[in-house]
């Protein structure tokens, strides 16, 4: 897991770690030690594991992190990992997305309407300066509430990190 994940643009920084372990091993362990010790919430289906932070801690912003895990080989698995936002505020923010185009479109065509009517275009054009301001208010929204989250970030990341270590020295 690079550091370099958080310098990324991206709302939804990846990972790519090959682990030397047969994937069913590998996902027993990791389903023993989140029962048994952590703190973190875990849901597990199929070969997917989602690592939430602790209710009491938890808060719009709060990240999760998904991995899931496949077979390369008998004796080799390949992690991929995804931090991200809940599915809820991920959700907010592409039904937001999709309705800042759709008026973005919207106003695209009253402005052209009213072009070849030769009516005033003022208040078209005026919206179409104004929407993807807007549009870029939601994407600065996103990566603040990015940077409100990078600190549970980066405790899943550790503990993440450390869990794998553990299970290595089996």
């Amino acid at each position: 897991m690079d550091d370099k994940l958080y310098n990324q643009i991206f709302l939804k920084p990846r990972f790519r770690l090959e682990y030397e372990m047969n994937s069913e091993v590998l996902l027993e362990e990791i389903k023993k030690r989140l029962s048994d010790v952590s703190k973190y919430k875990m849901k597990v289906v199929d070969n997917h594991v989602v690592l939430d932070v602790p209710e009491k801690e938890s808060h719009l912003w709060s990240p999760q992190l998904h991995l899931e895990i496949e077979e390369i080989s008998e004796n080799l698995s390949l992690i991929k990992g995804l931090f991200g936002p809940k599915p809820q505020v991920w959700t907010f923010f592409i039904i937001s997305h999709f309705i800042v185009i759709t008026i973005f479109l919207t106003f695209v065509g009253i402005a052209y309407s009213n072009w070849a009517l030769h009516k005033s275009m003022f208040f078209p054009v005026t919206m179409l300066i104004v929407i993807p301001i807007v549009w870029g208010l939601l994407y600065l929204v996103g990566r603040l509430g990015k940077a409100t989250g990078k600190g549970q970030m980066d405790e899943l990341k550790e503990y993440t990190k450390k869990m794998l270590q553990e299970i290595k020295s089996i």
